[in-house]
């Protein structure tokens, strides 16, 4: 009898010989969130090519809150011992999923095809339990961008801000001038989004021992106070209207001449490009101030279901989602780039071609840091104290000094 040591030499040598397995058929109930514009046609793309593989796609969309609900939904789901095939899950709470022995794992597409090769070690391992690929990458998101109109900018004879102090100083003219400096959505995960983005102005080093480590004395010190003295400065620059408003509906502001500024993540990007808006020219993306690179990757993690049909549909997506020709289509949609590193980006925009190379540049300056208001860098317990704490903050007069300390209590508490 062959030893396992022998069996598994035998079929990565088959594995690398023959060419990748071709999976079809099969069903999937596909649990997301994406339901705004760019989203919805995102991933409409993922529905049309697994469908052209002769697979069923029930699709099960729930908006809102950045998908805290969809997250709520899915534990009744799960209790209920009826989950979805495939769920938009990112970041530790794949890891957590798995240690409760809730999700099937994809290996055997994942080696045939060889991920490994493909996929930035950072990000193969979040996708991964206990070595074995339980959810697939379908791009890399950048957190830290401000979406910028150029006319209203041109209205004040401002230039796009390179820092925080800059960018209070085009704030002041724009208000000055009855513009609305930042388009803002007061939803806690937006409030947490734009918390982060000052939490990196102060360096790579000091966002991991805050947002990562949770370190007490980072937290609490002086440099967090002066992260939040910003915040509070951004939140004079929003307007009246802002409680409750969905991402998309700040951009579109930002995309009317109502506002000239957003932060967001790129995924706003799509929202532009699906209202047929040129980069450049319409609207302008910059980092915001800092030098390092907020990643947030979107990916489906594959839940415990039965039945063969189901089965193979898992293995049918997991294989699509890695390939070349969706990645490409699915990011020049989404706004995002794609997770595999060998995907050609030749169709893709100047914001795009610039978050690939600050990416390249972040990665060999030990820059690039996992999202903490996207669910990339602490388990949800946590990140739920984060958001609780920077909305009241950005929602009261508390002074910077006691939400530092209000912060720091909070995670000690979630640990």
């Amino acid at each position: 009898m062959l030893s396992v040591r022998s069996l598994m030499a035998a079929a990565a040598v088959t594995a690398f010989m023959l060419p990748a397995p071709s999976f079809a058929g099969g069903t999937v109930e596909v649990l997301h969130w994406w339901t705004s514009g760019g989203e919805a046609k995102a991933v409409g793309t993922l529905k049309e090519a697994f469908e052209k593989k002769g697979g069923t796609w029930i699709d099960s969309p729930i908006a809102g809150g950045g998908g805290d609900a969809a997250m709520t939904a899915l534990r009744a789901r799960v209790m209920a011992g009826n989950p979805p095939a495939a769920v938009q899950l990112k970041g530790p709470g794949i890891q957590e999923w798995a240690d409760q022995g809730s999700l099937n794992d994809v290996e055997d597409v994942a080696k045939a095809e060889n991920w490994d090769s493909v996929l930035p070690p950072s990000l193969a391992s979040i996708m991964k339990y206990k070595d074995k690929y339980v959810a697939a990458p379908v791009n890399i998101h950048r957190v830290d961008w401000m979406w910028v109109n150029p006319t209203v900018l041109a209205k004040v004879g401002a230039e796009v801000p390179t820092t925080w102090e800059e960018f209070n100083a085009v704030a002041d003219k724009l208000k000055a001038a009855g513009i609305t400096p930042l388009a803002h959505g007061g939803q806690p995960w937006q409030d947490a989004t734009v918390f982060e983005t000052i939490v990196l102005s102060q360096g790579a080093d000091f966002y991991r021992k805050a947002l990562i480590d949770l370190d007490q004395d980072a937290l609490s010190g002086e440099t967090m106070v002066k992260v939040f003295d910003q915040l509070r400065k951004l939140r004079g620059y929003v307007d009246p209207g802002f409680s409750g408003r969905d991402w998309n509906l700040a951009t579109a502001m930002v995309m009317n001449g109502e506002a000239a500024f957003q932060i967001m993540g790129d995924w706003a990007k799509g929202e532009f490009l699906a209202a047929g808006k040129v980069p450049g020219k319409d609207f302008l993306c910059a980092p915001t101030p800092g030098n390092g690179y907020i990643f947030n990757a979107d990916s489906f993690a594959f839940f415990k279901v039965s039945g063969q049909d189901r089965i193979e549909g898992q293995k049918v997506l997991a294989s699509l989602i890695m390939s070349p020709e969706f990645q490409e289509t699915f990011n020049l949609a989404k706004g995002s780039i794609p997770a595999r590193t060998d995907v050609s980006l030749d169709k893709f925009d100047s914001c795009a071609l610039k978050s690939h190379e600050d990416l390249t540049a972040s990665v060999k300056n030990d820059a690039f840091v996992p999202s903490m208001a996207h669910e990339m860098a602490v388990p949800r317990t946590v990140r739920g104290e984060f958001l609780d704490v920077v909305t009241n903050f950005f929602n009261s007069d508390m002074s910077s000094a006691d939400a530092a300390k209000a912060l720091a209590d909070a995670v000690k508490r979630a640990q």
